[in-house]
């Protein structure tokens, strides 16, 4: 079920209903675990059969650690499972390619399916018992409890990366949703709907046709890369909105995902602000345990480097996802070297106004089928004829309101003080969202959530 569908709002609703008809607290979590499995078998039954083996695993993994005095083989065998399956999944195919380029042979191509969500329960998963191993989170004695943790349907499929010490808090300490809790809830889940529907999927028709055969021309390589860079930030941004408002019509509290992230000043701002669960996943369970910046400049530069390349390869298995990791790490260690990452090096509208097209520049490679289409939209935006622009007056259009509203937003916080405001402001603001669907929605398909291939 997509959140972009009829089908999935009337579930949403049925859950709520029960979840709320019950008053007993046991049964309503018994409700969310069920909603949850039903909601990751729609999409393939035969899906559910990992899940549960790899919530098994990290459950009775982090008890052995807990209890244990020498708790590293657990460790070993709860990263060697979500890891090894990770990589079956995900990469079989890529090693396969790079197998055969090594030794001449052809390459075998294995009819596997991607199950939907793996890297982010992956992630969530491997966070839970590396914590524990720390010592920083409580192994959970309850396996259905974990097992919500793991299956909660709003992020299962593409985050954020919730941490189990805020999961947690909120299911062993659970209190019912406040007003302001429910206004920003339901908020969140049409701006969120807005988003994908109104401003991704327009802008996605621009950047998946121009990518499927790109054409000559300085202008359709440079609008052709803009609309794909302003459908991953509304639907990805969009997508966790809806996350976030769920949780919080359940009474559960996520994390902010996205902050404005194109008007960052440096792409170390821009990876502060752009999903920062998983910027600050890579940061706590990868950049610091390989040594962060305690063992001098260019450890810290190789540790910034490592990070992005297995950051960009989590995205996907292909050599275009690891050049766009590297490309991002060699900017943040350009960054730190030169100190051009720090504010007040230059004034903040031109630093902006580069770190936005160093990032377009990024998702080139993120976007292109292959290195070879990539190395031919980025010729032609550096040194092609000039060509025409493949956005219409509309898009333009939307562009221009897009920069207003994360400016306004930016400087007053707009969206927080929905919830605490006047009746009238609220209902102003959902028929404002009710109008740019009307306006502006791609009803005649159901485009997927860019993150859902990962």
């Amino acid at each position: 079920m997509l959140f972009n569908t009829i089908n999935f709002f009337a579930f949403l609703a049925a859950v709520l209903a029960l979840f709320y008809t019950v008053p007993w607290w046991p049964a309503r979590k018994w409700i969310l675990l069920a909603a949850s499995y039903y909601f990751y078998g729609s999409w393939n039954i035969n899906f559910l059969l990992l899940l549960g083996t790899l919530t098994l695993v990290d459950y009775f993994c982090a008890l052995w650690i807990e209890r244990s005095t020498r708790p590293k083989l657990a460790l070993i065998l709860s990263l060697g499972a979500n890891l090894g399956f990770l990589a079956y999944f995900k990469y079989t195919n890529f090693l396969s390619g790079i197998w055969a380029s090594a030794t001449g042979q052809p390459a075998t191509i294995y009819d596997i399916v991607l199950p939907l969500g793996i890297s982010f329960h992956t992630f969530q998963s491997i966070s839970y018992v590396v914590d524990v191993y720390r010592r920083e989170q409580v192994a959970i004695r309850s396996l259905p409890d974990y097992a919500l943790f793991i299956a909660f349907f709003p992020q299962l499929v593409a985050g954020p990366i919730v941490r189990a010490r805020d999961f947690f808090r909120d299911l062993l300490h659970w209190q019912a949703p406040s007003g302001e809790d429910l206004r920003m809830g339901a908020w969140l889940l049409i701006l969120g709907l807005t988003k994908k529907m109104a401003f991704a999927d327009r802008f996605a028709l621009v950047a998946d046709a121009y990518f499927a055969n790109p054409i000559p021309g300085q202008l359709p390589a440079l609008t052709g890369t803009l609309a794909f860079g302003l459908q991953i930030f509304f639907d990805f941004s969009g997508y966790t909105d809806m996350a976030i408002g769920m949780a919080k019509l359940f009474g559960f509290h996520f994390p902010e995902n996205f902050r404005r992230p194109y008007l960052a000043s440096s792409i170390t701002e821009f990876w502060q602000r752009w999903h920062i669960s998983l910027s600050s996943w890579l940061r706590d369970y990868l950049y610091i345990p390989l040594g962060g910046n305690r063992g001098g400049p260019w450890l810290t530069y190789r540790n910034l480097l490592l990070t992005m390349l297995l950051g960009g390869l989590w995205h996907g298995a292909s050599w275009n996802f690891v050049i766009w990791g590297g490309y991002h790490g060699l900017i943040l260690s350009i960054e730190r070297a030169t100190g051009l990452g720090r504010p007040g090096v230059w004034s903040r509208i031109p630093r902006v106004v580069l770190t936005f097209a160093l990032a377009q520049v990024g998702w080139v490679f993120f976007r292109a089928g292959s290195f070879e289409t990539s190395t031919f939209v980025l010729k032609e935006m550096f040194t092609g004829t000039p060509g025409e622009s493949l956005l219409n007056a509309w898009q333009w259009g939307l562009c221009g309101l897009s920069l207003l509203v994360a400016l306004v937003e930016e400087r007053w916080l707009v969206s927080d003080r929905l919830a605490s405001g006047p009746a009238w402001r609220y209902v102003a603001a959902f028929s404002l969202m009710g109008l740019l669907l009307e306006l502006f929605g791609v009803f005649d398909q159901a485009i997927p959530f860019v993150y859902f291939q990962f």
